[in-house]
């Protein structure tokens, strides 16, 4: 018999949180969710747009994830933006604790969804004020038309 072709898993991540942060290293953990909620997400169906990570009683919560049911799929309501507990090892946590104690952000970036277990990459990441974020994009936009440039003039050399 011939397998079927598999999908290409869909992409659910946070486009904000590069811009909004200066992240350090990520991190992957599983996260519980109920059968509806796996299927809708693999589906490609939810969105990381205001989540955050938080730890409460040495256990990490994702608060305000939004994962919508679809036709045949249900997801209450109410269940849509419930806090959702992510998975990891007690020194994982030890480690993220203590970053948040130095006054840094645990910031959800995306979903993965690939594999047979549904996981979350998470990054610590320290806020950026508005000033900074001008500079980060004026310095891409340097490098961007310094590259351009460098890739005309090659091209116009006559080998």
């Amino acid at each position: 018999m011939k397998k079927k072709p598999q999908k290409a898993p869909k992409q659910i991540s946070n486009r904000r949180a590069r811009h909004d942060y200066e992240l350090g290293d990520s991190l992957s953990v599983g996260i519980v969710l109920s059968g509806g909620e796996t299927k809708a997400l693999r589906m490609g169906h939810g969105h990381l747009r205001g989540a955050y990570v938080t730890i409460k009683d040495g256990e990490l919560l994702l608060i305000n994830a939004t994962i919508v049911g679809t036709r045949g799929v249900h997801v209450s309501e109410s269940d849509q933006t419930r806090t959702r507990k992510l998975l990891a090892n007690k020194r994982e946590i030890k480690h993220l604790e203590d970053a948040k104690q130095q006054g840094r952000t645990i910031v959800p970036l995306e979903i993965l969804t690939g594999t047979r277990f549904i996981k979350v990459r998470i990054a610590i990441g320290k806020g950026r004020k508005q000033y900074d974020k001008r500079q980060v994009l004026k310095a891409r936009d340097e490098t961007r038309n310094v590259s351009a440039a460098i890739k005309a003039g090659s091209s116009m050399r006559i080998h």
